[in-house]
């Protein structure tokens, strides 16, 4: 999902409470005091890939360094870039400064669990996105739940600004965390940006 989708997936959530949800979570990621302090990782079966790049991309659009993440990965091939080849052993000597930022589709393992414990003993902030892992929810300062049926309990009106189809899953609300994230409080509002994006799409009226 591309954020111009992403802002119209805002604007159709616009009546529930998950933009403002977000936009509070984010507010604690903006927090990361600097570079390399922020520490994202998955699950053995879903690491957070696409979430990496657009926070990254969010790093690099709004000028705040801090949020580009360091994905932790369970198992990178042995030939993985620099970048790409951090490991769990990572999080082992994650710091009182640093954020280490969980993304759990499915239930947290127990050597991630044992980690989170560990970084969250010594000071670091815990965060996640999980669909409901009791243990994970005992560990993290800030927690985003997005349970399995989430979408069934989505009033969505109907909206003139977009067709897409809204569905509330854990990659949704990734997407909606990473452009929070990037908000500047100058920024242009929500519904400026969309308004300049349908400008984009319908073009210049045609001379007469």
């Amino acid at each position: 999902m591309d954020s111009e989708r992403v802002l119209l997936l805002r604007e159709a959530l616009a009546q529930s409470d998950w933009v403002q949800r977000t936009r509070d979570f984010a507010r604690t990621l903006r927090r990361v005091p600097e570079p390399g302090r922020l520490l994202l990782v998955g699950t053995p079966q879903d690491e957070p890939w696409h979430l990496a790049a657009h926070l990254d991309d969010e790093a690099r659009f709004a000028d705040l360094p801090q949020l580009s993440p360091t994905l932790v990965r369970w198992s990178p091939p042995a030939d993985a870039p620099a970048h790409l080849a951090v490991t769990m052993s990572r999080l082992e000597s994650a710091s009182r400064r640093e954020t280490v930022f969980v993304v759990a589709p499915d239930a947290a393992p127990e050597g991630l669990l044992e980690r989170v414990a560990d970084a969250r003993r010594v000071g670091a902030t815990v965060m996640s996105i999980d669909s409901g892992d009791e243990e994970l929810g005992s560990l993290v300062h800030n927690r985003l739940l997005v349970p399995p049926d989430a979408h069934r309990r989505l009033v969505v009106p109907p909206s003139a600004l977009t067709d897409i189809d809204v569905t509330l899953d854990i990659d949704t609300v990734s997407h909606l965390v990473s452009v929070a994230a990037g908000e500047d409080a100058r920024a242009p509002s929500v519904r400026d940006r969309i308004a300049r994006l349908l400008d984009r799409i319908s073009g210049p009226a045609p001379r007469r």
